[in-house]
């Protein structure tokens, strides 16, 4: 729900997550069917179940998002996908792009 009220509009972020999570369902994506229940602490402090998900089905979840604020996410995910699959076909791509990030980090 965090997610969801960060990137949308919705005024009430749980009932948006409730009907995105049946949607999805409805849909047969898996991504909802994965965000597990964990008890956490709630803004009255009372222990409740939350849904909980990792990073990948996160950002699977952020795809789904029909939001201009997700779009910029959406962009990236596109763009390193198909820069995967642009070192997939070239291997020499992917030691470049490591080189690059180990000396931004200051690495020799």
């Amino acid at each position: 729900m965090d997610v969801i009220a960060i990137l949308t509009a919705s005024p009430n972020p749980q009932v948006y997550w409730r009907v995105m999570k049946k949607r999805l369902k409805d849909e047969g994506n898996e991504t909802v069917t994965n965000c597990n229940g964990l008890k956490m602490t709630a803004a009255d402090g009372k222990q409740r179940m939350t849904d909980v998900a990792d990073t990948e089905q996160l950002l699977r979840l952020i795809q789904s998002i029909p939001s201009p604020k997700a779009e910029p996410f959406k962009r990236w995910l596109a763009k390193v996908g198909y820069e995967r699959l642009e070192e997939i076909a070239n291997p020499e791509l992917a030691a470049k792009r490591t080189r690059a990030i180990y000396e931004q980090k200051g690495y020799s």
